[in-house]
């Protein structure tokens, strides 16, 4: 069965017509014969609106009960089974009323689309979940309905139903949108001229980014790899050299010049040898790019022009910027140089050549710095001057070695000042040696000549040998050193993969790097042969159409398209892979967590309720049940004093129930925040003695301190009264025989404190806490009293009039229970 099309008209702000070009378009495909029904549509009494609804058939709304009043919702149920071929379902972003079977109207839809039917809806931009911060600070008005991006990017088709703010305005005072009490205050506020000019570029920018992907995926279905130029971009090259910073500025320029054109710096990595840019003066320019509204990137390959036309070609640059070359004049006759050869190639893509100051200069690439320290060079040339001439006298005095071993001496010398002093100082000992030796030891001594030649031939070799070896021994230390930055370079990118890898969407975000690093075309990511993640466009699902497959354990194989990997980049992706593979379980584990976390709390929750209410329920309907079945039995005759007695313990039975029912319906409220409170400016000695009459006959053995000069309090004089009623039945509870409660009052600062104090056995300092959690009875003699709700709704009910309950040690033993609430404006 194929999955139905989703069409959405998105608006910048209600009113400019979004419900009303829905419906135009539900007459329009029914008048060509498709099967339509409006499963859900909102009119607000917009007269215009009502009458465009016409003759659709409208499916009938089912009703939900929440907070004893009644809702209406779309019935999910009811289009599914009336299975039409479109259904208009208006306000997308819509919150249902709980009960239903989904939390969002988005939801419903998406069941709708699975189960083949087409749907056309509507969505403001203020209910975008990227943009709802942005237009709160703009509007001040939080929007709590949204709705993902990702999801509404989904759509086949977003629609742009735009109007004028001035038009809108206009509107509005037409009385068209709200009614006339409610027109002032909106024109004042929400739709202000400079909001809506908001809203609407917010509205038309974000659509520009969808219509952006769409045009990216039909490029790629098409493979179309020459440049369009949609918009401006503009990619600048950077070598990691110091004038890079000029060419980032100029390239921002040339941005600037055309609104909303991308600007985006790439280095071009080397992949076939160690050196490299300068990762600092790289990191110092990235810096300078995002701060001027760019992006950074960084691909890898051997051939610069190459790899940077490809990654300007992949985001379809349209002009690329680039410093004029630094070599001297010699160096390009042998060389054509980066920026000729991407000039040469770069085909539509318009080339800019900037010079800055070491343009032409002959600057040398940049080294790594020198393969021995500044103290080893010098040492290399101090043992030149003064050793070589030593070593020539003790052979000058000796005079019994012949001139075969006198070379074999000086190369050894020679070798010795390349392990020193590397490259410069062993030059100089072979030049200086060979000159010795000439004069000293090769006959006619005392004269720059050689009369054998073998004394010549020996001569020759030895001067390329000392050369070769000085050669190889300073390439080892450059090496060396070379190797040693690029592990420094490694742990930098293990760094940047760590901060990729503890992002929101680490997975997603890895393959993104892999793609943008290597040029690829898309990754795709698959767990036994199953698709769970991929980027990039076209897609490929099958290793077949892959131009690389990189495994990353038994399961899980990554397949990479674009262009086939070579041998030096394999080892690289295979990280990549084992990554993604570690990224890929993170994230489930991730979402099984967060999914068995609420339903391990529902569980202990429900399972502490049931057992806590099922004796507490039992209880006082078995008793007044055989109170009352007692009273209607015919078969015994109860005289006038038991009878009284029957119905006294129905009556209290049925009290019970009734402060338990209405307990936990206080604290269901409590959580839902649907609690009313009505504050007012009342004295603690009002509220108190009501409430221990409340308690009966035990109330009248609780002490009260209250002072006559207490000022008044802020409270809910309902909801005080139930929070003593039930801290002092607690007291109660727990006080020892001859030991009743007290309850005093005080000031602090600006807060009335209200204590209730008993003197049992009181509660560990590290339990308290636990005390308010529903459903415990921590400390109870008589564990079978009571659900455990009392503290926890009186904390509840004490933090809805704006105070705190917290506990406290009684001096001497017990437990003090301190409430605090604002104390009365004085004025």
């Amino acid at each position: 069965m194929a999955r139905g099309e989703l069409r959405i008209y998105l608006g910048a702000a209600p009113g400019v017509g979004k419900t009303y070009t829905m419906l135009e378009e539900a007459h329009r495909r029914a008048e060509r014969g498709t099967d339509v029904v409006v499963a859900f549509v909102e009119t607000h009494g917009r007269r215009h609106t009502e009458a465009m609804v016409g003759d659709l058939e409208v499916l009938p709304r089912t009703e939900l009960r929440y907070r004893g009043a009644g809702f209406t919702e779309m019935d999910l149920d009811a289009v599914l089974a009336r299975k039409p071929e479109l259904a208009v379902v208006d306000e997308f972003a819509h919150t249902n009323v709980p009960g239903a079977r989904n939390a969002k109207r988005w939801q419903d839809v998406r069941e709708l689309l699975d189960a083949g039917i087409s749907v056309l809806t509507t969505v403001n931009v203020q209910h975008l979940e990227s943009l709802n911060d942005v237009v709160a600070q703009i509007t001040g008005a939080q929007q709590r309905e949204t709705v993902p991006d990702a999801v509404v990017r989904a759509a086949e088709q977003v629609e742009l139903v735009d109007m004028t703010p001035e038009a809108l305005r206009r509107r509005m005072a037409h009385g068209n949108i709200y009614r006339p009490e409610k027109i002032d205050a909106a024109l004042g506020n929400y739709f202000r001229t400079g909001n809506l000019t908001a809203l609407r570029e917010l509205a038309l920018l974000w659509l520009a980014d969808k219509v952006e992907d769409q045009l990216d995926k039909y490029r790629a279905d098409h493979k179309i790899d020459a440049t369009w130029e949609t918009r401006e971009r503009v990619v600048v090259a950077l070598t990691g050299g110091p004038e890079g910073d000029t060419l980032i500025r100029r390239a921002a320029r040339i941005a600037a010049r055309t609104k909303g054109a991308d600007l985006m710096a790439v280095h071009v990595a080397r992949n076939d040898g160690l050196a490299g840019a300068d990762p600092a003066t790289l990191a110092r320019q990235r810096v300078l790019v995002e701060s001027l509204g760019g992006s950074y990137h960084q691909v890898v390959g051997s051939d610069v022009p190459r790899a940077l036309l490809d990654f300007a070609r992949a985001v379809n640059a349209t002009q690329i910027v680039l410093g004029a070359s630094s070599r001297g004049r010699f160096a390009q006759l042998f060389s054509a140089g980066v920026g000729v050869t991407t000039t040469a190639l770069s085909g539509s893509i318009d080339v800019h050549l900037v010079t800055h100051e070491l343009a032409g200069q002959g600057r040398r690439a940049r080294r790594s710095g020198a393969a021995l320290s500044r103290g080893r060079r010098v040492a290399g040339f101090l043992t030149v001057l003064l050793g070589f001439p030593v070593l020539t006298g003790l052979l000058a005095i000796g005079r019994g070695l012949s001139l075969t071993n006198d070379i074999l001496l000086f190369l050894a010398a020679v070798v010795g000042v390349a392990l020193i002093g590397g490259l410069w100082p062993a030059l100089l000992a072979a030049v200086g040696s060979s000159l010795l030796l000439n004069w000293f030891f090769t006959p006619p001594v005392g004269r720059f000549t050689i009369a054998e030649g073998e004394n010549l031939l020996a001569l020759g070799i030895f001067v390329v040998v000392a050369l070769a070896v000085s050669w190889v021994v300073d390439t080892a230390a450059r090496t060396t050193r070379q190797a040693a930055e690029a592990g420094a370079d490694a742990q930098t990118l293990s760094a940047v993969a760590g901060s990729v890898l503890r992002g929101e969407r680490p997975l997603m975000a890895l393959l993104e790097r892999l793609r943008e690093t290597f040029t690829l075309d898309s990754v795709t990511l698959l767990d036994q042969g199953v698709v769970v993640a991929e980027v990039g466009q076209p897609v490929c699902t099958r290793p077949a159409e892959a131009d690389a497959e990189v495994k990353g354990d038994d399961d899980i194989t990554m397949l990479l398209k674009g262009r086939p990997l070579e041998a030096s980049d394999r080892r690289i992706v295979e990280a990549f892979a084992a990554q993604a593979t570690l990224a890929l379980r993170q994230e489930r584990l991730t979402a099984e967590a967060a999914t068995a976390k609420p339903l391990a709390e529902a569980d202990r929750m429900r399972t502490a309720l049931l057992a806590a209410v099922s004796h507490d329920l039992r209880t006082p309907l078995a008793s007044a049940k055989a109170s009352v079945a007692s009273l209607r039995s015919a078969d015994v005759h109860f005289d006038d004093e038991d009878r009284a007695a029957l119905l006294e313990t129905a009556d209290e039975s049925l009290d019970r129930l009734t402060r338990l029912v209405t307990n936990l319906l206080d604290m269901s409220r409590l959580q839902a925040g649907a609690l009313g409170v009505a504050p007012i400016d009342i004295g603690a000695d009002e509220i108190v003695p009501h409430a221990l009459d409340d308690l009966g006959p035990a109330g009248h053995d609780v002490r009260l301190h209250i002072p006559d000069d207490l000022p008044d309090l802020r409270a809910d004089p309902g909801l005080l009264e139930r929070v003593i009623v039930n801290l002092t039945a607690n007291a109660l509870r727990h006080s020892p025989p001859g030991r009743p409660p007290v309850i005093t009052a005080s000031t602090l600062g600006g807060l009335v404190e209200i204590r209730v104090v008993d003197h049992g056995p009181g509660i560990p300092e590290d339990r308290r806490d636990d005390v308010f959690l529903p459903f415990q009875r921590l400390g109870d003699r008589d564990n079978h009293t009571g659900v455990g709700l009392g503290l926890a709704l009186s904390r509840g009910l004490t933090e809805a009039m704006g105070g705190t309950l917290t506990p406290d040690e009684t001096a001497g033993g017990g437990l003090t229970m301190i409430i605090s609430l604002p104390a009365a404006d004085p004025s």
